[in-house]
């Protein structure tokens, strides 16, 4: 499993996790102001919920390892769906991130 492309970054990134979900907490409320958690924001033209450390976790180690494979595969050069990218995006808006251009 180690030898899984991608495994060294998803295991660093498990390591920080705490500090990711900090720094997720600023970007909220910097972007969308002080809001409880489970409160509804707009962002990136779409309704997001901010999420608990709990709800945190899963979705940025799903959108952490969904953005490495679509960074190797247009490194590849392969043909990327529409629907992947759609999906990559709103994983990205609901952490308050940039989507992947």
């Amino acid at each position: 499993m180690e030898n899984r492309p991608g495994y060294r970054h998803t295991a660093a990134v498990i390591e920080d996790l705490p500090d990711r979900y900090h720094e997720y907490l600023a970007r909220f409320g910097k972007e969308l102001g002080e809001l409880p958690a489970g409160a509804f924001a707009k962002f990136g033209g779409r309704l997001i919920k901010k999420l608990t450390f709990e709800e945190f976790t899963p979705a940025y180690l799903e959108y952490t390892e969904m953005r490495v494979r679509y960074e190797e595969s247009m490194e590849r050069g392969d043909t990327i769906n529409d629907l992947v990218l759609r999906v990559l995006r709103e994983k990205a808006a609901n952490l308050v991130l940039s989507p992947p251009e």
